[in-house]
């Protein structure tokens, strides 16, 4: 069977959830298809002195709600149909929490292990300028998303506000703290992934201290995720990286994992790696997806053995997996409300950098925290009353907020 592209399988969880809706034809088209798409192909001057090509994209879903808002990744494998996918998950995603955000996605196609930090610099710099004309702090506001960190947003702030003329940090969140980002927003996401699992775990009548969790994906969400869910008292028995993983019964100290890759860059060499370890077919409690998109297919989906599946990645669940899973009793927490503690410390910065007020971190994560509690409650509400599985009631969610937006604004002119 052809893998879907990410953007198709965006666009079958949209539908399926505007059918639930009875959602007028005309709006449901206009809702699924981006405002803007931008195309950028810009030089770079590598450290040898050749010139090197790169594409970059911006794409802007919908802004009925609020200004434009999402991350930028690079990585080999990005391309428009991604960035449209990852763009109209964020508008979902901002509106499930209820932000007044709307969605929006960026990326280059490129490989930044094999560039020098001068280099990163360079085509970071490069492709901000290439989409100023679209981006702003009252417009468009970009973020750190796969292979982008506070460095890569500090760029972008300083080349921004260099052709302004004046400091702007709030064209950009997720920035180093010197530079007007946010206490507790490198932690964000992975922090909004243990808030949902314990959510997940409530629900579903399970202690998370009696759980076994393993998390694919060990970047800055799921790292952080595994190290606060283990705070928790679970047992984490797996992580994973590009590299292969690691698995343990007896549990894994996720700190010392952490300070290894701080170090190696990877988890390999670490003790009881395995290059071809399939973390997801793993006997465990709890999966956490938290790399890329189209990781749980036809091709695995019968093999997965966890009771509880939370998304910390955006869209690792394909449609028929989705399906399959959720009529297997698997209980799937979406990536559109399991991972959204990025967006939301996100707004909260942009809040701080705008009022030039700043809140120290316990009350980031208080704030983030009953953000969470109460979309969860809202979503497992719809879930509940419709006889939907999360995902669905999820989107019902956040398309009933866009479209009533969109509606109330009216079609101008």
């Amino acid at each position: 069977m052809k893998q879907l592209t990410s953007y198709e399988v965006a666009q079958i969880q949209f539908d399926k959830a505007a059918k639930l809706m009875n959602l007028k034809k005309g709006l449901q088209e206009y809702l699924k298809k981006p405002n803007r798409e931008l195309v950028v192909n810009f030089p770079v001057k590598m450290d040898n002195g050749e010139i090197q090509l790169f594409t970059g994209y911006r794409v802007q879903h919908n802004d009925n709600r609020g200004p434009f808002k999402g991350g930028v990744r690079y990585h080999p494998n990005v391309d428009i149909d991604e960035v449209r996918a990852l763009a109209s998950w964020m508008t979902w995603k901002c509106a499930v929490v209820n932000i007044p955000f709307g969605g929006a996605k960026g990326g280059v196609t490129c490989d930044p292990s094999k560039l020098s930090l001068a280099e990163l610099e360079r085509m970071t710099r490069r492709y901000i300028t290439e989409i100023r004309p679209i981006i702003g702090p009252a417009r468009d506001i970009p973020a750190p998303d796969v292979n982008t960190n506070e460095q890569t947003m500090a760029w972008m702030m300083d080349t921004y506000s260099m052709e302004e003329g004046y400091s702007i940090p709030d064209v950009v969140t997720g920035k180093p703290i010197c530079c007007g980002g946010s206490l507790g927003r490198r932690e964000a996401t992975g922090r909004g992934v243990m808030f949902a699992t314990k959510e997940a775990c409530l629900q579903n009548k399970m202690k998370l201290e009696k759980c076994t969790v393993a998390v694919q994906g060990f970047g800055n969400v799921g790292s952080i995720a595994a190290q606060l869910i283990q705070a928790e008292g679970a047992k984490i028995v797996a992580v994973s990286d590009a590299s292969g993983g690691i698995y343990n019964p007896k549990g894994i100290d996720v700190l010392k994992a952490q300070e290894h890759v701080a170090k190696q860059k990877s988890l390999l060499g670490f003790p009881g790696h395995n290059k071809e370890l399939k973390l997801l077919e793993l006997p465990v409690d709890i999966l956490i997806p938290a790399a890329l998109e189209n990781q749980i297919t036809g091709d695995n989906m019968k093999n997965i053995k966890a009771k509880i599946i939370v998304e910390g990645a955006n869209g690792p669940t394909t449609p028929e997996a989705d399906e399959y899973l959720t009529k297997k009793g698997v209980f799937i927490v979406p990536d559109i409300l399991a991972n959204a503690g990025g967006v939301v410390v996100s707004y909260f910065e942009w809040v701080q950098n705008i009022q030039k007020l700043f809140w120290d971190e316990k009350e980031v994560n208080d704030r983030l925290q009953h953000i969470i509690h109460r979309a969860y409650g809202e979503v497992a509400k719809i879930a509940a009353e419709k006889k939907t599985d999360m995902r669905t009631a999820a989107f019902v969610l956040a398309i009933g907020r866009v479209a009533e937006a969109t509606l109330v604004r009216g079609i101008f002119p």
